[in-house]
C-alpha cells in the first residue's frame, strides 16, 4: 500500500508497463537501428546466405544443374582428400605456419603498443605509430614484389654481405625451402604488426593513469608498472584476440604462399587454401574444393569453442 500511495510501481513491475517502455525506447532508436540494416542485410546475403552452398560437398555438383538436381554421394569427397597424402603435406605446412605467426606474429603488437607507451615524446610517438600502419595498405603483390628483391641474389641484403665480406656467394633466401616458413613469417609480422597493435593501443589508452601515478609514488619503475598495470589491464583485450586467432590455426595465408613460394619451395610454401584452388577449383572439382574447406571450418569452430571454454573457465574472459 506504501509503494502505491507515493506513485511507485511494487516489486517486479507491470509487465504491461515494461513492455511499453522497450516499445518508446525502440521507437526512440529506430534511426540508429537503420542505420545497422545495411550492414545486416550484406552479411545476411553475402555471408549466411552461401552456407546453404555447403550441401555440394555432399554430392557430385555440376554447373550445368541446381543444389537440388545433382547426385548425392554421402562422404565421398572427404574420404578422397583425407586419403590424399598431398592434402596431409599442405595441411602440416598450414598448421606449422600458423604455430609460427601465434608464437612470433602474435606477440609483436602488443610488445610494439608496450614500447610506444612509454615514449614521452608524444610527436615522436604518433609519427612512429602511423608509419608502423602502412605496410597494411600495401598489396600483397607489391609486398612480395618488394621483399623479393631485397632478398634477392642480387638485392640489398646479398649486396651488403659481399661488400663487408661476410660472404662469397649470395644467399639462397628464396629457393631454398628450409627458409621460407621463417621468411614468410617475418613478412607477415612486418606487414600486419603496426595495423594489429590498433586494438592494443586503444586497450592501453583507457587504462586509468592514476594506477601509474600511485606506482610511481610506491617507486615502480617502467618495467615494474608494465608487468603490474598494463599487462593486467590490457590481458582480457589479449585473451580475446588469442581466441580469435586460434580459429585461424586451420588457415593459412595464401597470399603469401602464393606469391612468395615458387616451384622450389612448394614442398614447404604449398597450404590447404593452395591446395584447394589448384586441385579442387582448379580442376573443377567443386564439391571436392567444398569438402575441404567445410573440413577447415568445421575444425576451426572446435578450436575457438574449446578456446572460449577454457578462457572462461580459467580466466572468466571469452567471446561468449
Amino acid at each position: 500500500m506504501a509503494a502505491e500511495k507515493v506513485g511507485v510501481a511494487p516489486r517486479g513491475g507491470d509487465p504491461q508497463h515494461s513492455s511499453s517502455r522497450r516499445w518508446i525506447r525502440f521507437k526512440r532508436q529506430i534511426p540508429y537501428q537503420l542505420m545497422i540494416l545495411p550492414a545486416l542485410i550484406f552479411l545476411i546475403i553475402f555471408a549466411y546466405i552461401p552456407i546453404a552452398g555447403l550441401v555440394i560437398a555432399f554430392q557430385d555438383y555440376s554447373l550445368s544443374t541446381s543444389y537440388f538436381n545433382n547426385p548425392w554421394v554421402g562422404m565421398k569427397h572427404f574420404q578422397a582428400f583425407l586419403k590424399d597424402a598431398t592434402f596431409w603435406s599442405a595441411f602440416r605446412n598450414t598448421i606449422q605456419l600458423s604455430l609460427l605467426r601465434m608464437f612470433l606474429v602474435f606477440p609483436m603488437p602488443i610488445i610494439l603498443a608496450l614500447a610506444l607507451n612509454e615514449i614521452p615524446a608524444l610527436k615522436f610517438k604518433k609519427t612512429v605509430q602511423t608509419c608502423s600502419y602502412f605496410p597494411h595498405f600495401m598489396a600483397y603483390v607489391v609486398v612480395a614484389a618488394l621483399w623479393k628483391d631485397i632478398l634477392g641474389n642480387t638485392g640489398l641484403v646479398n649486396n651488403f654481405l659481399r661488400q663487408i665480406g661476410a660472404i662469397q656467394d649470395p644467399i639462397s633466401f628464396w629457393t631454398d625451402p628450409a627458409k621460407f616458413k621463417i621468411l614468410a613469417t617475418l613478412v607477415d609480422m612486418w606487414k600486419g604488426t603496426g595495423w594489429n597493435a590498433i586494438i592494443y593501443f586503444a586497450a592501453i589508452s583507457g587504462i586509468n593513469n592514476e594506477l601509474y601515478e600511485a606506482a610511481r609514488i610506491d617507486g615502480a619503475g617502467r618495467f615494474s608498472q608494465i608487468r603490474y598495470i598494463t599487462l593486467p589491464e590490457i590481458m582480457n583485450t589479449i585473451i580475446i584476440m588469442f581466441i580469435l586467432s586460434i580459429g585461424g590455426l586451420v588457415s593459412g595465408n595464401l597470399s603469401i604462399s602464393q606469391l612468395l613460394g615458387n616451384a622450389f619451395t612448394k614442398p614447404e610454401s604449398y597450404i590447404i587454401e593452395y591446395y584447394t584452388l589448384e586441385v579442387g577449383l582448379g580442376t573443377m572439382r567443386y564439391s571436392y574444393a567444398t569438402a575441404v574447406g567445410m573440413f577447415q571450418s568445421v575444425i576451426s569452430v572446435i578450436l575457438v569453442l574449446l578456446a572460449n571454454f577454457f578462457s572462461n573457465k580459467y580466466q572468466d574472459v571469452g567471446l561468449f
